[in-house]
């Protein structure tokens, strides 16, 4: 697979990310947080699980030879990442939580290269801060004073470690994710988070009632493509691209979310606007490659 089709799976994975935010509002009108996140996962791995039986990709066997890579991976990036998430969300507002988990490709970046040796170039360097800006114009639709009102509450605190633990997971999955098919890959790391997700949501998450069309079309629409498809093709760049080069297109997720929210009816401001130009500018310069450097 050549360099540009894996950025265009990346930038993919993140408009579907960005689209959940939309999607997430009719969701949450029906089921509880923890509900929401554990029916969002059983979808998408009963979807990987009959993908991957019909392209007849192995199961069992890689399972097998590596069942605490997968129960490892699992348990961070889906089980852990969401369970922190919809818990910070009891807590914190989603402008809280969107400016803290934007620093994660700078996170990101550090622990690969601590864990890994992986060591940044200059561009992607100079591109961290470029698009990090760009992400705080976005959500803070450039007012100082929204900034400056932001307060340090629990919640803030909960994503903050959710911040971590999703940083930890593009690191561990490019240490530790077997190699082989990443149908299989993706299928058994999401039965894994599946699994405990919706044994906290048992125990701990509330009333559960089946959710209406509305919710329960968004919800679909967020296991195929926000969970499954994204999952493939962000596993996919951190395979071929490293942790903190991948990481770095989380900045694009505000801006897909900004853009899906006009596809709503929320129509961006000027100020939206350039601040989306400012991330896409970041993500652009990471991607040059360096002079004298072959096409891959």
């Amino acid at each position: 697979m050549n360099t540009s089709t894996v950025y265009l799976l990346v930038v993919v994975s993140t408009a579907f990310w960005g689209g959940n935010f939309v999607l997430a509002g009719p969701v949450m009108s029906d089921l509880p947080p923890l509900w929401a996140a554990a029916l969002r996962f059983v979808i998408g791995a009963s979807a990987m699980f009959a993908l991957a039986f019909w392209r007849r990709e192995p199961l069992l066997a890689p399972f097998l030879r590596n069942p605490w890579a997968y129960m490892l991976l699992g348990l961070v990036g889906i089980g852990g990442f969401n369970l922190l998430f919809f818990y910070a969300l009891e807590s914190t507002s989603p402008t809280n939580a969107a400016l803290i988990m934007a620093t994660n490709p700078l996170l990101t970046t550090f622990i690969a290269a601590l864990v890994l040796g992986e060591r940044p170039t200059s561009r992607q360097i100079a591109a961290l801060p470029l698009a990090l800006i760009g992400v705080v114009v976005v959500i803070s639709g450039g007012s100082l004073a929204h900034m400056a009102s932001l307060q340090v509450a629990r919640g803030d605190l909960l994503m903050i470690g959710a911040d971590l633990v999703w940083a930890c997971y593009n690191v561990l999955t490019r240490r530790y994710m077997p190699a082989g098919s990443a149908i299989s890959n993706t299928t058994l790391v999401m039965a894994a988070g599946a699994v405990l997700l919706l044994g906290v949501a048992i125990v701990d998450g509330g009333h559960f009632s089946p959710p209406g069309a509305t919710s329960g079309s968004a919800l679909l629409v967020m296991a195929l493509g926000g969970t499954v498809l994204a999952y493939l093709f962000w596993n996919t760049g951190i395979a071929h691209l490293g942790a903190g080069r991948t990481a770095l297109f989380l900045n694009l997720v505000p801006v897909f979310a900004m853009l899906c929210g006009m596809l709503a009816g929320a129509h961006p401001t000027h100020v939206q606007l350039v601040g989306g130009l400012l991330v896409v500018c970041g993500v652009s310069v990471a991607m040059m490659p360096k002079r004298g450097m072959a096409a891959v």
